[in-house]
């Protein structure tokens, strides 16, 4: 792309006010200052060729407060790439263009990335808006470099239209399933592009800060980099919600001594660590805007102590509870806000125990329990886990000059196979196939699965910003000894697809810890399911389950076969259809009925509901309201109940058709299996299952209800005592339900 005319979106606009909530620490970097060292350091003589630019200098000392050995040769020779290839780029605020991916590396440093991540970041904008090739990074920088600057390059417009922007993320998730330090360089860019989108249109600033909030901002929560997200949080909530962020900040700056509260508390508890021989470090963190506001919200009128938490930070996880300990016998603990984030970890590798107590003054402090290893992953998450590759540092990408096909970089095979026909990277793969990141978490592995089903770029984009959207997980155990993660809120039609894919559109129901439970059941996190799937291939959802699915691959999968079946989604009439001569044809079960009524047209006939007539029984009809019949067996409750109500029975025949559908009611006593047992015998007896459902168990009597196809009545005698064979049951009977006469 031509320096006149960078891209819009990758290009951060101009050096706006401070950000609102920005984490202190290091102070920002004048880009101003860095324009101008980089110019410098472009124009200067070969005599000082070989030492570090004076424009990364501030990159260099923040990588080796991580990593103290890294070699910074190969960072200049990236830095010298990248200015020379901007060089004559300026951003709309007026600085040359590499104070950006200066930017970008700077943030990442500080978060402690390794060399070879911070090697693609002052890289990630040449390929999309200069002349260097993705060829010639790979032959200077090693496949790793290579890959992690193709996964963050946009697809151009002129080639996708309004599909580059969602397929662009589907390019960059693909490659991120290979290697996660794809997105925090994406991450680290979108956070230097919000720190500075001051001077574009209104309008363009809030399409922006919406898909940060949609997409980006998850992301950054699920991959556990939390100080990226809470700053992209609070410039979001600037763009978005300008009145209630001045409303936030005015209150923040109002209690500007809300710090010394917690301060005093925190001298207390330091105080009694000491005494108790814990070592820790006691520390004020205050909350970021969007922090507060939660707050607001939640409690009403804010008290000093709750514009920050304590940040206690020890040695050893046992340190963690001893802390605990002392604080809750020495302050009056909110037993409601205790969590244990280290014995069960946040999907996101959070750790930390988390609790709160009340002062002797009345002030209750929110305090976080945390080993210093657990605070660098809380705070950079998958940049604290650097090369997901090696447990060294990586410190040359190319090896120090030798041949790049020396590398390592991750398979372009899957990103392929994934990405809709995109390629993340060039590098080459392990001869034992393809590699992905070992890091990589399970909500990532679904997405990229499901990824692939999505017909079209809207749907994917509309199924991404959904899936992000819930931001919390939990795992279901599967009988067969393996576990299904989930997010919170899925159901069992979102378990019968990420268990068994294609497969599940015959799902029948389920058995939720041991219970026979309806598809629309909610799961829970350690919740036991076990997925009923009917031996009909042709089987298929119903349209009602898109009501119930939570999931992107569900509801793609359910969407996809309806679609395809567009004569699944008719709702059947209520009443079948008279045939000819009197003679109806049951549209569940084929059985044909023939009612003789003197006179009068040809009748709709039906079997009736509580008793479920087959051929061969005994049947009587009578005419309901609608002018139809009903027909019941003839020991049925419902015919003794119809006479009383001076109804006169009507003579009816079975035709000749032997199919039925029949609900039988199984009696028997509790016990591990008897569930799977009874359907492999109605299975084994040619049955099939049309519905089920259990009764709770009672004085360890269960009752089991099925509703089955046969196809020919005269096997229901065989049928019943197959199930009465079953061990455990006691009996088998058809349906019986109390009278309850049509009038």
């Amino acid at each position: 792309m031509s320096a006149e005319a960078p891209n819009p979106v990758s290009e951060a606009e101009t050096t706006g006010p401070e950000a609102p909530g920005r984490r202190r620490g290091r102070a920002r970097i004048d880009l101003r200052r860095l324009g101008r060292a980089a110019l410098l350091g472009a124009t200067a003589g070969p005599a000082v060729r070989d030492r570090l630019p004076d424009a990364i200098g501030h990159v260099a000392e923040a990588h080796r407060a991580h990593h103290p050995h890294a070699d910074l040769a190969v960072l200049r020779r990236a830095y010298v790439l990248a200015e020379s290839s901007h060089r004559g780029q300026y951003r709309k605020s007026g600085e040359p263009y590499i104070t950006h991916p200066l930017a970008v590396t700077l943030i990442l440093a500080e978060l402690g990335a390794e060399t070879t991540t911070l090697t693609a970041a002052l890289l990630h904008d040449t390929v999309e808006d200069t002349e260097v090739t993705l060829d010639q990074v790979h032959r200077e920088f090693g496949d790793e470099v290579a890959y992690l600057v193709d996964g963050v390059t946009k697809l151009e417009k002129v080639d996708y239209g309004a599909a580059a922007e969602p397929e662009t993320f589907r390019k960059m998730l693909v490659a991120t399933g290979n290697d996660v330090r794809v997105m925090s360089i994406k991450l680290a860019d979108r956070l230097h592009n919000m720190r500075t989108l001051g001077v574009m249109r209104p309008e363009k600033q809030a399409r922006i800060a919406k898909v940060t909030r949609d997409v980006l901002i998850p992301l950054a929560e699920r991959l556990g980099v939390q100080a990226l997200k809470s700053e992209l949080e609070d410039l979001v909530f600037a763009i978005l919600h300008p009145e209630e962020y001045e409303t936030t900040r005015a209150l923040i700056a109002g209690n500007a001594g809300a710090a010394d509260a917690l301060a005093a508390i925190a001298e207390q508890v330091s105080a009694l660590l000491r005494e108790a021989g814990i070592g820790a470090e006691v520390l004020v963190r205050p909350r970021h805007f969007v922090s507060v506001h939660r707050v607001r919200l939640k409690r009403g009128e804010l008290r000093g102590s709750d514009f920050g938490r304590l940040l206690v930070l020890v040695g050893e996880d046992a340190d963690c509870y001893a802390v605990l300990g002392e604080l809750h016998t020495c302050f009056t603990p909110v037993i409601s806000e205790f969590k244990d984030f280290i014995a069960a970890p946040k999907f996101n590798l959070y750790q930390s125990l988390h609790t709160a107590v009340a002062a002797p003054d009345g002030a209750v402090a929110e305090v976080l329990i945390r080993t210093h290893q657990m605070h660098k992953v809380a705070e950079a998450g998958v940049v604290a886990l650097g090369n997901p590759y090696s447990g060294q540092d990586t410190t040359d990408p190319a090896g120090a000059g030798q041949s790049a096909g020396q590398g390592v970089g991750p398979s372009s095979g899957q990103g392929t196979a994934q990405g809709g026909g995109h390629d993340p990277g060039p590098g080459p793969g392990p001869e034992d196939g393809e590699r992905a990141d070992p890091t990589r978490p399970g909500w990532l592995s679904r997405l990229l699965d499901w990824q692939q089903s999505a017909p079209d770029p809207d749907t994917f984009w509309t199924s991404l910003r959904a899936d992000l959207a819930q931001d919390q997980e939990i795992t279901v155990f599967r009988t067969d000894g393996g576990t299904l993660g989930l997010p919170a809120g899925a159901t069992c039609v979102d378990a019968a697809y990420a268990q068994h894919g294609e497969a599940a559109h015959g799902c029948l129901g389920a058995r939720v810890n041991g219970r026979l439970a309806p598809l629309s059941t909610v799961l829970h996190d350690g919740d036991t399911v076990q997925l009923l799937l009917a031996q009909d291939t042709a089987s298929g959802p119903s349209p009602q389950w898109l009501d119930h699915a939570r999931t992107p691959a569900a509801r793609i999968a359910i969407t996809g076969w309806l679609q395809a079946h567009p004569e699944a989604a008719k709702v059947p009439a209520a009443v079948p259809r008279a045939a000819a001569a009197g003679v109806t044809a049951d549209r569940r079960t084929g059985a044909r009925l023939r009612a003789e009524l003197p006179g009068a047209q040809a009748p709709a006939v039906r079997p009736a509901g509580c008793c479920t007539p087959v051929p061969s029984d005994e049947i009587t009809g009578f005419v309901v309201r609608g002018g139809s019949v009903t027909v019941h067996r003839s020991g049925c409750a419902s015919v003794d109940a119809m006479k009383r109500l001076g109804r006169s029975p009507v003579t009816v025949h079975w035709g000749d058709t032997a199919a039925c559908r029949v609900t039988l009611v199984a009696e028997s006593f509790g016990r591990p299996g008897l569930l799977a047992d009874l359907t492999e015998a109605i299975a084994a007896e040619g049955a099939a299952v049309v519905a089920a459902t259990v009764e709770p168990p009672s004085e360890q009597r269960v009752r089991h209800t099925y509703t089955l196809q046969l196809p020919d009545a005269t096997g229901l005698p065989a049928l019943m005592k197959a199930m009465r064979d079953v061990p455990g049951v006691y009996d088998v009977g058809r349906a019986r339900h109390p009278a309850s006469p049509q009038i």
